[in-house]
């Protein structure tokens, strides 16, 4: 029957037909059990010529260590996870990818997590990271602020805390001001303002926004900065045009076509601002299907920078958002705080701007006058 030993260097490997115990180790290099637990440990003193031994005898035996007792005890590589909506998307997938670098740098292990949307799936992942000691977690991505919300971030946030870790949100919504969290936010207001600026600047006074999702945090505040630069352009309240509901190619493309049914094909609008790219692409197959032209006949304008965006006909004009370095900066921001603190925890921020990248999209107005 195999043997357990205390100690973080606890930890079986199949080899020989059965299971290696920290026993084996020890009589396999002529020391104590205690030794090879302080070997494997690395937190306290031994000699050279013991810890020669002990690694000689790790080596043959192949034996492998329990990274979880070691977890347990504090003495193994410190986990930072990383909770997004989907890995496929590249927006989450460049956060994750700033976290994963940022945590290597530091000589960290980044577990990588999804939930799909499933509310009750990203409660029982941060419970998980909770018992695995991660370090933080950094949860990823808009929401709505709701009851349940604020309630399950509430849960979140103190959970953690108590069990010596912490929540960075990243994009995330934060419901109260003296939640101990972590905040790394990119200004998605003035991302969308400069955009339009960008449009309005061309001679386009008829703009539709395209693209709601009442109440999510991260497209309201691009409704936000679309009639807030409207207005700074001397345009009325009514000059503001919001519809089709959702993001993503399928919407775009939807949305469009029902708004090109409904006027007949002669929109009454020269461009577009789109919530996102893959929106702005729906848009423009939409377009193109009834004869319209980007940039032509409708200017056309996404936002996030995905990879497809340079690679549209024509290369679409949007707004870039900084996900890698997101992603890094969280890291950043929870070691620094972490190595900063000496008292309770608090509630501290930072914010990341955004730049439009300008391609073919854009053009003056078509003249309505011919």
């Amino acid at each position: 029957m195999a043997e357990t030993s205390p100690g973080p260097g606890t930890g079986p490997a199949t080899a020989g037909g059965r299971r290696v115990t920290i026993r084996d180790v020890a009589d396999r290099a002529g020391v104590s059990v205690a030794t090879v637990s302080r070997v494997l440990a690395g937190n306290y003193p031994t000699s050279a010529a013991a810890r020669a031994k002990v690694l000689r005898a790790v080596k043959d035996l192949d034996y492998v260590i329990d990274g979880r007792a070691r977890a347990l005890a504090g003495t193994g590589p410190r986990t930072i996870a990383v909770i997004v909506r989907r890995v496929d998307s590249p927006f989450y997938a460049n956060v994750a990818q700033g976290v994963e670098q940022e945590a290597a740098a530091r000589g960290r292990l980044c577990l990588v997590c999804s939930h799909g949307g499933d509310e009750a799936r990203e409660l029982a992942l941060v419970q998980m990271m909770r018992e695995q000691r991660a370090e933080f977690v950094v949860l990823v991505g808009g929401a709505v602020e709701d009851g349940p919300y604020r309630a399950r971030l509430t849960e979140y946030a103190h959970g953690l805390a108590a069990a010596g870790s912490r929540l960075v949100l990243c994009g995330r919504p934060v419901p109260s001001p003296d939640m101990p969290v972590l905040v790394v936010e990119y200004d998605n207001e003035a991302g969308a303002y400069a955009a339009v600026s960008h449009l309005l600047a061309a001679g386009h006074r008829d703009i539709l926004y395209l693209g709601t999702m009442p109440g999510y945090s991260t497209v309201e505040p691009r409704i936000a900065g679309y009639r807030r630069a409207l207005a700074d352009h001397g345009l009325p309240a009514s000059a503001a045009r919001v519809e089709g509901f959702g993001l993503g190619r399928e919407h775009g493309y939807d949305a469009m076509r029902r708004i090109l049914d409904a006027c007949a094909g002669r929109p009454p609008f020269t461009a577009v601002f789109a919530g996102d790219d893959q929106a702005a692409a729906g848009a423009m197959a939409a377009l193109r299907e009834r004869g319209l032209r980007t940039p032509q006949d409708v200017s056309l304008v996404g936002y996030n920078n995905d990879s497809l965006a340079q690679d549209l006909n024509p290369p679409l004009t949007t707004v870039n958002i900084p996900a890698y370095e997101l992603g890094r900066e969280a890291v950043r921001f929870a070691l620094s705080e972490a190595a900063a603190s000496s008292g309770p925890v608090t509630q501290k921020r930072r914010m990341l701007g955004t730049h439009t990248v300008l391609r073919e999209s854009v053009a003056r107005p078509p003249d309505r006058t011919r």
